[in-house]
């Protein structure tokens, strides 16, 4: 029998789900199978998954293909009718083990290969009580799931469900099982994670939850956020930042834009002035702190001089590494019924603002020159800074913690000295 193959597309949370996917469909002795866990978020991400599946059935044609995730979700008929598809699950169902048991035969129609139910009726989340992510030396941890916001352009509140959280003791636990297991660092992620809490008891925030896991599992060595909303940044969050030296200082911020019009028609609760405000406060906080950042190019109705103000706020909040996307009409969405831009014209502005994040990003590492930072060894040479810098460091066990002294960079990552050459 062979073996199931999990090709994950999209964010961090997909990728731990993932994990759960291969643990079920192993333990239903499904084999031969293929299992693709789509992502919504653009267009050019629901191209490549098609392109992953058609690729998977010349590879074996004698191979299940089952297809799930965001796209699933949003785009279950779509999928369907793709003939090399046999099944397609939705982000619920995903993720429950009879799912996997239960699986249509070969040769059904686009109809019965459908198992995917309205995500707008699920209301809880269950903690993913997964044991690491194969090849990742960075524990990935689920706190949340789902969005409440409706942001004009996004189409995953859709994909994902209403915002959910995991209940606070469930990820305490998991947090040990996954420091037991000897991760050094752990992130936390979710669709929204700045959102946790507001659907539990007592509403704990992001904040008390990070504190309580850096209080109850001492054995967290480095505790690091994947993308938050900088408008839903809370007081405790705030303290932890400024005074928790095994809270990374590295934080991802989903701006998505620089200019206060667009903001608005994007349905964002942020100004321009709120993202800068943030930034200069943190920075103040934690010196030694890092931002990414994720915005939109050529948005419906964008001029130059609005797009100047998404190009000039990468340097006014110290952006370091940009995720800089051109604008993707999604089905469904307010935004794809705004007057659209030229998509030559979107995709220069997007080529013209990944060009300001490059800047921003040797600006970064020049000034980390000379420093020395506690590195987390990755596999291929490669380990990551405090605040996320990616550097050069060969001859380390992938997970591994140590200083070095960083001696320079090639543009896109940092060097690392020998260990003789650290300081103390």
């Amino acid at each position: 029998m062979g073996e199931v193959c999990v090709k994950t597309f999209g964010c961090r949370l997909n990728a731990v789900e993932s994990e759960t996917i291969r643990e079920h469909a192993n333990a239903a002795g499904l084999g031969d199978t293929v299992i693709v866990n789509t992502c919504a978020v653009t267009g050019e991400a629901v191209r490549q998954a098609r392109q992953s599946i058609r690729r998977a059935r010349r590879a074996d044609a004698n191979a299940r293909i089952v297809v799930t995730g965001c796209a699933a979700q949003t785009q279950p008929e779509t999928f369907a009718a793709m003939p090399e598809v046999d099944a397609v699950l939705g982000n619920a169902e995903k993720l429950l083990a009879e799912s996997y048991r239960a699986l249509p035969d070969f040769g059904v129609s686009a109809e019965e290969k459908l198992r995917v139910n309205d995500i707008m009726a699920v209301t809880e989340t269950a903690p993913q009580m997964i044991e690491g992510l194969e090849g990742q030396t960075r524990a990935f941890l689920q706190i949340q799931n789902g969005c409440d916001h409706r942001c004009t352009f996004c189409v995953i509140p859709y994909g994902r469900g209403n915002s959910r959280s995991v209940p606070m003791g469930a990820v305490v636990d998991q947090a040990h099982r996954l420091a037991d297991a000897g991760y050094r660092e752990i992130v936390l992620t979710g669709v929204d994670a700045t959102s946790y809490g507001a659907d539990l008891p007592g509403k704990p925030t992001l904040g008390r939850l990070a504190r309580t896991l850096l209080d109850q599992v001492p054995a967290i060595a480095r505790l690091r956020l994947s993308s938050i909303d900088s408008i839903e940044v809370d007081d405790d969050l705030m303290r932890l930042i400024a005074d928790e030296p095994r809270f990374m200082p590295y934080l991802h911020l989903s701006l998505q834009h620089g200019d206060d019009m667009i903001l608005k028609r994007m349905k964002r609760r942020h100004s321009r002035a709120d993202a800068v405000r943030l930034t200069d406060e943190i920075r103040r906080l934690r010196p030694d702190v890092a931002f990414g950042a994720d915005i939109i190019a050529g948005f419906p109705t964008e001029t130059e001089a609005m797009f100047e103000n998404a190009l000039s706020i990468v340097e006014d909040c110290g952006i370091a590494f940009l995720h800089a996307f051109p604008y993707s009409p999604r089905p469904g969405t307010p935004a794809a019924r705004m007057p659209q831009i030229d998509r030559r014209l979107v995709k220069e502005r997007a080529a013209r603002l990944r060009a300001v994040g490059e800047r921003g990003l040797k600006r970064h590492l020049h000034s980390m020159v000379g420093r020395t930072a506690t590195l987390l060894a990755e596999r291929g040479g490669i380990a990551r800074t405090e605040n996320f810098t990616s550097v050069r460091l060969a001859n380390v066990t992938p997970g591994t913690l140590v200083a070095r002294r960083l001696s320079g960079h090639d543009g896109r990552y940092l060097i690392a000295s020998p260990a003789r050459d650290a300081a103390a």
